[in-house]
């Protein structure tokens, strides 16, 4: 591990060295680049120097121990010497985990698409309560969050949303809501006071870039239709909704949120361009289609990852079974106890994985 840390450092300092050279800023998007490679190694190496400084107290600790010292001086520099190992104790498992490979997507935006499932009505009016957590929660995070798309029912609920997350870490941490997520509680429709299980599913997809994936013309369907909607002046008065057909996978993605149709349409390429290429990943690579199924062991988009039990006021997370009794925090956007025990648990499973190969 020390090795192999000490060629990130080397491979720092280069990075370091090549900003420093004024013909590197002719070229913006290198700069980007290396700026940004130079920032995810930072933490690691803010640790490993750490780690060094640690060895090196704990080395003069332990030559001055092996000298003749007043018993005084010769506990305070015992004391010292405890202090160094156990911080060095403490940085050798911090790095373990900074040293895990990580998910090429971790920081990148986000396109979470919410679907109302089983339970007609209620699902949907569960569908946009999730939509407002989220919002929340990335108020919270201080994130950009932007509404793509939103096929809302007479009652305020929403049949299927889509939005947009940007802002540093965002797939990082959204990536652990892909999944089914179940509710139970009293519906407001409901007169004999019933308690009634509701389902709504979450995807998260990780924004494509322009970049990564060329699209023919030639396979796009492209409509406009009037928007739709439980009501207000725009609904059904001009056709600026647009719907996106990929002929050659029958993938079809509406937006209509917007009152410009070029709006529209540029918002659906975005949902479009970030399906295929999930899809195109998911068929290359085994390996990221395992991984994107068990996003922390059972994240898979058709199981259940998390209740949602409004009468007793708790939460519980399926997958690591973690329950909560904070259900309204929850609601508000209170995210991150559930978030930061589902990446200590993804954590903790890669590092069990990275020690059984070696």
């Amino acid at each position: 591990m020390l090795e192999k840390l000490k060629q990130i450092e080397e491979h720092y300092t280069e990075l370091q060295n090549r900003l420093s050279l004024p013909e590197v800023y002719t070229d913006p998007e290198k700069v980007a680049k290396i700026s940004r490679e130079q920032k995810e190694l930072s933490k690691i190496i803010e640790s490993y120097r750490a780690f060094r400084k640690a060895e090196e107290d704990a080395e003069e600790a332990k030559s001055l121990l092996e000298t003749h010292l007043e018993p005084d001086f010769h506990q305070m520099v015992q004391e010292e010497l405890n202090a160094a190992r156990s911080e060095m104790s403490r940085l050798q498992e911090e790095l373990k985990l900074l040293l895990l490979p990580t998910d090429p997507n971790d920081s990148k935006n986000v396109i979470v698409e919410i679907r109302g499932g089983a339970g007609g009505e209620e699902a949907a009016l569960f569908a946009h309560s999730l939509f407002r957590m989220y919002s929340m929660y990335a108020e919270r995070r201080r994130w950009k969050i932007e509404l793509l798309n939103l096929n809302e029912t007479e009652l305020g609920g929403a049949k299927e949303l889509s939005f947009l997350i940007e802002g540093e870490g965002a797939y990082s941490r959204m990536k652990f809501e892909s999944g089914v997520h179940r509710v139970q509680r009293v519906p407001d429709t409901e007169s004999s006071g019933r308690v009634h299980t509701s389902t709504v599913t979450v995807a998260v997809l990780p924004e494509a870039e322009d970049v990564e994936l060329e699209l023919n013309p030639g396979d796009l369907q492209v409509d406009t239709f009037r928007s739709s909607g439980a009501g207000g002046q725009h609904v059904n008065k001009t056709e600026s909704a647009i719907r996106i057909t990929h002929l050659p996978t029958g993938l079809v993605v509406e937006c209509q949120d917007e009152r410009s149709q070029y709006k529209n349409r540029d918002r659906a390429m975005k949902i479009l361009r970030s399906k295929l290429l999930e899809m195109e990943k998911e068929k290359q690579s085994s390996e990221i289609a395992a991984q994107r199924k068990s996003q922390v062991g059972t994240g898979m988009r058709n199981e259940r990852i998390r209740t949602y039990n409004f009468p007793q006021g708790r939460v519980t997370d399926h997958r690591i079974g973690l329950t909560l009794y904070k259900l309204d925090a929850v609601m508000d956007g209170d995210l991150d106890e559930l978030v930061d025990a589902l990446v200590t648990a993804d954590q903790a499973e890669k590092l069990s994985t990275t020690q059984e190969e070696e």
